[in-house]
């Protein structure tokens, strides 16, 4: 803890903002690397200290701030003697554990995979589409707070008559932004429906509790005219570049070629292997321990998935599943004449079960054609020669009516250590991601250096000098400008060194007592600095372009 007196809370000090206090400055701040190299039982003097600190090693600091005088406690111990640590950011090299992981590069990278870039610039195109709304005047411009809407599946046309398979009822997807909070959502329109009963809502209200990994978390349920009829909308979390099971493992035609009847005479195919036209087992395993994971969140909370099918479960990246629609089944066929609305619930759990059964044997057939009633035996026999005895013991008993209601617990001994596997995957998966983050936290505190340099190089003018970025301070930063990226060789030609960018930055950044010669453009003159002198001109020139920019000059 922290301990404040000496008048009111800073908080609530008329005196001075939450963001000048030091309450907020003390929370905040960056931890000692010290700190896990110090006993718990060490005492440290510091500097200001007021009175000596108690056994622990906690020492009461005061602070003035606007003219109110703060005390608190401070448990950061000061650093052991030997102890030394760069006085400026520097790049460090990647953690063993994921350097080993990854192919070796021929040069250091500064940057994050492109693989990861790629996917990340997908992502953020998707989620800034529009639409010209007059190219499309069926999207309306708003629907309740929502704005901006993107259609993110070929919409109906207006004269369809047929229903969707799933739901019974002509739907479409969009993609809006909420005025509420200015966040992406997904919105499920369910095309000439009108809700006629809320008791429904206590549904809805049930599944927007769930928050889950692998479940696409419904926000909220509205009705509306905006699309010229009544229109009942689902608005779900968005999630950009994900697509369909059915588009990314069913949509191969010549897939379903083994399952397919042949005239008279004619013998089957070739058998489909693994790696030669079957997904691999440790794939399929992988989205079991997701799917079943979903479920028993789901099931525990009292409800039902309802949407365990090929065309409702999201991929996004590599294996990440989602499932999609939750809770739209509950609205759609919602019994008024119900005293309970969870009468139903069991039994349509069950059908949960039996409906991963049939997702995990058509991932496992690479077909759809393999869960048609017909085809079943033939499946099975695929899967017994291609899989291993646990797979096919997983979807027999998911697919096998059983005389006592079963539960998505009963296949946990089935998934077994693989289970680990899975958790070893995403643990390893985030060591990466997490060693590219690094990367890019040094490469946005670098820009918004570089940022602040680009407005104090070369201005025209200010506050009508034209001279002001040629002379005083501003001249050493033109100078250092030239250092970091106009050198060339003794040839004479450019000299690019993305390393000599980062380092002077670097040290620019953090101010350090080392000395630098920056040489005029007609080499008459060499002036000798530190980088504390060059951080000290470039700090108080940026803040005299802000005190302007403000009014204050």
């Amino acid at each position: 803890g922290m301990s404040l007196s000496a008048g009111s809370s800073p908080l609530h000090s008329p005196k001075i903002t939450p963001h000048t206090s030091p309450a907020p400055r003390r929370r905040s701040h960056t931890p000692n690397p010290a700190n896990y190299m110090v006993p718990t039982s060490a005492s440290a003097s510091v500097t200001n200290a007021v009175s000596q600190p108690p056994s622990t090693g906690q020492v009461i600091q005061k602070e003035t701030v606007g003219g109110t005088t703060y005390f608190y406690t401070d448990t950061t111990p000061a650093p052991l003697t030997g102890m030394v640590f760069p006085n400026y950011h520097i790049y460090h090299p990647a953690a063993p554990h994921v350097a080993y992981m990854q192919p070796k590069a021929n040069a250091p990278s500064f940057f994050m995979a492109d693989e990861l870039r790629q996917e990340l610039i997908n992502r953020h195109l998707i989620t800034m589409a529009q639409i010209d709304q007059a190219d499309i005047p069926a999207v309306p411009a708003e629907v309740d707070s929502y704005h901006s809407l993107f259609p993110l599946e070929p919409l109906p046309p207006p004269n369809r008559i047929q229903k969707t398979s799933n739901f019974g009822y002509i739907t479409s997807c969009y993609k809006a932004v909420n005025s509420k909070d200015d966040l992406p959502y997904c919105l499920r329109r369910i095309h000439g429906f009108r809700l006629v009963n809320t008791k429904c809502m206590v549904l809805v209200d049930m599944w927007k509790k769930i928050q889950h990994s692998n479940i696409v978390t419904l926000r909220e349920v509205f009705t509306t005219k905006a699309f010229g009829e009544h229109s009942l909308v689902f608005a779900y979390d968005f999630h950009a570049g994900g697509e369909t099971m059915m588009s990314r493992h069913f949509n191969d035609p010549s897939a379903d070629a083994y399952f397919t009847k042949r005239k008279w005479g004619q013998h089957d195919g070739p058998l489909p292997r693994q790696h030669a036209g079957l997904l691999p087992e440790s794939l399929i395993w992988a989205y079991i321990v997701q799917l079943s994971s979903a479920l028993r969140t789901i099931h525990t909370a009292g409800l039902a998935c309802r949407v365990m099918d090929p065309t409702k479960i999201l991929v996004t990246g590599k294996t990440r599943l989602r499932v999609n629609c939750v809770g739209i089944f509950d609205v759609l066929t919602f019994d008024n004449s119900q005293n309970n609305p969870l009468a139903l619930m069991a039994q349509f759990q069950q059908a949960d079960l039996i409906s991963l059964g049939k997702v995990v044997l058509a991932l496992a057939c690479n077909s759809l054609s393999g869960i048609q009633r017909e085809n079943l035996q033939k499946a099975m026999e695929l899967v017994t020669i291609n899989y291993s005895s646990d797979l096919k013991n997983l979807i027999l008993y998911l697919l096998t009516d059983q005389n006592r209601l079963r539960s998505v617990n009963d296949i946990m001994p089935m998934i077994g250590a693989r289970f680990y596997t899975q958790l070893d995957a995403a643990q390893m998966r985030n060591d990466v991601i997490e060693e590219d983050l690094a990367k890019e936290v040094q490469n946005g505190r670098l820009f918004r250096l570089l940022a602040k340099l680009g407005t104090i190089n070369e201005r025209p003018e200010f506050q009508k000098d034209p001279t002001w970025s040629e002379t005083g301070d501003r001249y050493l930063l033109k100078l250092f400008r030239d250092h970091l990226f106009h050198q060339v060789t003794e040839a004479g030609t450019p000299w690019i060194d993305l390393s000599h960018i980062i380092s002077c930055l670097n040290k620019l950044d953090a101010g350090v007592p080392e000395k630098i010669s920056l040489i005029s453009r007609d080499e008459k003159s060499v002036l000798v600095v530190t980088y504390s002198d060059l951080k000290r001109c470039f700090e108080n020139t940026f803040q005299e372009l802000i005190a302007a920019a403000n009014g204050q000059l």
